[in-house]
């Protein structure tokens, strides 16, 4: 990791137009203090290609701790990272975030994207607080002031329900607000065109079927409250030319580290298991999956959403905030018995009841929502939009970890 004491030599701060080959550039800070967060801002990024006025670094906030991989994420894109404490102390043309975690100490117009299904939360009460009393949603006003300031410039905001959901917890935010649909779903969309390529990545033979099981984190997501359940599902369809894939949220990467969950794995991994790393892959996986099992969490929503045929694993009844995705996805799916075999149920497993009211409880109606949100950035940054369309990329292909 960049020591926070020692600068690095960029095209930014007082001298750095003299290092610049590109000179005059906006420059552009992407904040990235989860792989969550920067994964988000992976969707978002390609409306810059091409564009020679625009000039994108990275940076991992500091607050005294992290997640563990982070750094090892954010260098492994490529990009110039900047240690946090240079990175705050510089103007910034644009400030892009897909958390709200440190932004009020940049300076520079904030561009805050959710970075997950939804810009409110499932979940009523925090992970991080169990004990609280007061509902969270994702957009209250201690996550989006502070001293009084309304921290971003432009909140994108994926749906018009979410747009009323800030009017009553954060009212003076309401100018920043922006619909602008969900990029991440829109992406996936875009992805159905590979479906048979990325089969043949996670090793799905021809007449073959794809099983992605999803966990979201905590102990209340599928792979917290049921470890058994892909070592059972593995071996119960082993030799059946059904192939399964695991996908974990990034935090359970974070707090207990590949060396442990590979461990916890093994028998799964003995079985035949695929599991696909924390930053890249997954959304190859939902969009090629013929059965999703899942939970509360982003994945199973956006997986529900595209068609596949899903089963809940686990849900965190009496802990959800009614009309939050997680809940539309749960009133319209059938659930796992994890008393009797799951391969039988796998077979009788079904797509969600409304798919239409799923999608809508994700994304707005609106324009393709990278065109919505470039506009958004490049009215920001007061640039002229470039004149050719806007660039959506479709996934990438798979790449399950060689364990």
């Amino acid at each position: 990791m960049t020591d926070v004491t020692t600068w690095v030599r960029g095209p930014v701060g007082l001298d750095g137009e003299g290092r610049a080959t590109r000179r005059g550039c906006k420059a552009v800070l992407a904040v990235v203090p989860t792989i969550t967060a920067g994964t988000r801002l992976l969707d978002l990024l390609p409306v810059f290609d091409g564009d020679h006025r625009v000039h994108v670094v990275f940076t991992v906030p500091d607050a005294g701790d992290r997640w563990h991989g982070v750094d090892a994420f954010a260098r492994g894109l490529g990009g110039l990272v900047l240690p946090w404490d240079q990175a705050r102390r510089q103007r910034w043309d644009l400030v892009l975030a897909a958390s709200p975690d440190c932004t009020a100490q940049v300076h520079g117009k904030l561009l805050l994207l959710p970075h997950g299904a939804g810009a409110g939360k499932t979940r009523a009460r925090s992970r991080m607080q169990p004990g609280a009393t007061r509902g969270s949603t994702g957009l209250d006003r201690e996550v989006l002031t502070t001293s009084g300031r309304v921290v971003p410039a432009a909140i994108a905001l994926p749906t018009a329900a979410d747009r009323a959901l800030l009017r009553r917890t954060c009212p003076e935010a309401l100018p920043a607000a922006v619909v602008t649909g969900d990029i991440c779903l829109a992406r996936l969309d875009a992805g159905a065109a590979h479906r048979d390529r990325y089969r043949a990545a996670l090793g799905v033979p021809p007449r073959g079927r794809l099983v992605t099981a999803c966990s979201t984190w905590s102990t209340e997501s599928a792979f917290g409250a049921h470890p058994d359940l892909l070592a059972r599902l593995a071996s119960e369809v082993e030799g059946t030319g059904t192939v399964v894939a695991a996908v974990f949220h990034p935090n359970v990467w974070a707090v207990h580290g590949a060396w442990q969950l590979r461990s916890w794995l093994a028998d799964a991994l003995a079985a035949g298991l695929r599991v696909l790393p924390p930053d890249r892959g997954w959304q190859a996986a939902v969009s090629a999956a013929d059965v999703v099992l899942g939970d509360h969490g982003s994945t199973s929503v956006y997986s529900g959403a595209l068609g596949a045929r899903f089963a809940l694993a686990a849900f965190p009844d009496g802990n959800t905030r009614p009309g939050s995705p997680g809940d539309v996805l749960a009133r319209g799916v059938g659930r796992l018995d994890h008393d009797r075999p799951l391969r039988p149920q796998i077979d009788a497993a079904s797509p969600h009841r409304d798919i239409p009211a799923l999608r809508r409880a994700i994304s707005a109606r609106s324009p393709v929502p990278h065109a919505v949100l470039r506009r958004t950035a490049y009215a920001l940054l007061d640039l002229p939009e470039p004149p050719w369309p806007a660039r959506l990329l479709p996934p990438a292909d798979p790449e399950p970890l060689d364990w």
